[in-house]
Protein backbone atom coordinates (compact mmCIF):
# COMPACT_ATOMS: atom_id res chain seq x y z
CA UNK A 1 0.00 0.00 0.00
CA UNK A 2 1.32 3.69 -0.65
CA UNK A 3 1.31 6.46 1.17
CA UNK A 4 2.62 8.62 -1.20
CA UNK A 5 6.15 8.40 -0.23
CA UNK A 6 8.00 10.05 -3.17
CA UNK A 7 5.00 11.33 -5.07
CA UNK A 8 5.92 15.06 -4.27
CA UNK A 9 9.63 14.96 -5.88
CA UNK A 10 9.50 18.35 -7.52
CA UNK A 11 11.33 20.18 -4.75
CA UNK A 12 9.80 22.47 -2.04
CA UNK A 13 7.36 25.42 -2.79
CA UNK A 14 8.24 28.46 -1.56
CA UNK A 15 4.84 29.84 -1.21
CA UNK A 16 3.49 32.95 -2.63
CA UNK A 17 5.10 36.43 -2.77
CA UNK A 18 4.69 38.97 -0.23
CA UNK A 19 4.65 42.43 -1.03
CA UNK A 20 4.10 45.02 -3.76
CA UNK A 21 4.47 43.32 -6.97
CA UNK A 22 4.79 45.30 -10.47
CA UNK A 23 6.10 44.53 -13.86
CA UNK A 24 9.57 45.97 -15.28
CA UNK A 25 11.54 45.25 -18.32
CA UNK A 26 14.89 44.06 -17.74
CA UNK A 27 18.03 44.08 -19.39
CA UNK A 28 20.36 41.36 -18.48
CA UNK A 29 23.28 39.14 -19.51
CA UNK A 30 23.59 35.37 -19.35
CA UNK A 31 26.83 34.31 -18.41
CA UNK A 32 28.40 31.68 -20.21
CA UNK A 33 27.61 29.78 -17.53
CA UNK A 34 24.07 30.25 -17.68
CA UNK A 35 23.84 32.65 -14.91
CA UNK A 36 20.91 35.86 -15.34
CA UNK A 37 22.70 38.96 -13.67
CA UNK A 38 20.18 42.20 -14.30
CA UNK A 39 22.06 45.45 -15.49
CA UNK A 40 19.31 47.87 -15.88
CA UNK A 41 15.11 47.87 -15.07
CA UNK A 42 12.79 50.04 -16.70
CA UNK A 43 9.21 50.98 -14.83
CA UNK A 44 6.01 52.75 -14.75
CA UNK A 45 6.26 55.57 -11.81
CA UNK A 46 2.54 56.66 -10.69
CA UNK A 47 2.75 59.66 -12.75
CA UNK A 48 2.77 57.01 -16.30
CA UNK A 49 6.52 57.91 -16.69
CA UNK A 50 8.97 54.98 -18.04
CA UNK A 51 11.92 55.29 -15.41
CA UNK A 52 15.14 53.76 -15.87
CA UNK A 53 17.27 52.36 -13.50
CA UNK A 54 20.83 51.66 -14.09
CA UNK A 55 22.53 52.08 -10.52
CA UNK A 56 21.69 47.86 -9.28
CA UNK A 57 23.73 45.73 -6.65
CA UNK A 58 22.97 42.31 -6.77
CA UNK A 59 23.14 40.84 -2.81
CA UNK A 60 22.21 37.43 -3.69
CA UNK A 61 19.97 35.25 -5.83
CA UNK A 62 18.11 32.02 -5.17
CA UNK A 63 16.05 29.24 -7.44
CA UNK A 64 12.54 29.31 -5.63
CA UNK A 65 8.87 27.95 -6.53
CA UNK A 66 6.04 30.19 -6.50
CA UNK A 67 2.95 28.10 -6.74
CA UNK A 68 4.86 25.67 -8.35
CA UNK A 69 6.08 28.09 -11.00
CA UNK A 70 10.19 28.00 -10.70
CA UNK A 71 12.03 31.78 -10.66
CA UNK A 72 15.16 33.26 -9.75
CA UNK A 73 14.87 35.59 -7.05
CA UNK A 74 17.52 38.39 -6.63
CA UNK A 75 18.16 40.65 -3.34
CA UNK A 76 19.15 43.56 -4.58
CA UNK A 77 19.56 47.46 -3.75
CA UNK A 78 19.05 50.11 -6.94
CA UNK A 79 18.78 53.90 -6.69
CA UNK A 80 15.19 55.56 -7.61
CA UNK A 81 15.04 59.16 -7.49
CA UNK A 82 18.61 59.48 -5.58
CA UNK A 83 17.95 57.03 -2.79
CA UNK A 84 19.16 53.34 -2.16
CA UNK A 85 15.70 51.34 -2.08
CA UNK A 86 16.15 46.94 -0.66
CA UNK A 87 14.09 45.37 -3.74
CA UNK A 88 13.51 41.94 -4.70
CA UNK A 89 13.69 41.68 -9.00
CA UNK A 90 11.54 37.75 -9.27
CA UNK A 91 12.57 36.70 -13.40
CA UNK A 92 9.98 33.55 -13.69
CA UNK A 93 11.56 31.61 -16.19
CA UNK A 94 8.19 29.49 -17.84
CA UNK A 95 7.11 32.81 -18.41
CA UNK A 96 10.04 34.83 -19.43
CA UNK A 97 8.88 38.23 -17.54
CA UNK A 98 10.10 40.28 -14.90
CA UNK A 99 8.31 41.28 -11.60
CA UNK A 100 10.01 43.96 -9.05
CA UNK A 101 8.65 43.23 -5.29
CA UNK A 102 8.95 46.06 -2.82
CA UNK A 103 8.86 44.54 0.50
Amino acid sequence: MAFGIGINSSGADAGSVRGTQKRIGCQCWFTSTGKVMPLMLKIQDENGEIQTIREITVHSQEKKRYAGVPSIEYDCTIVLHDQSVRVWLIYYQSENRWVINLR
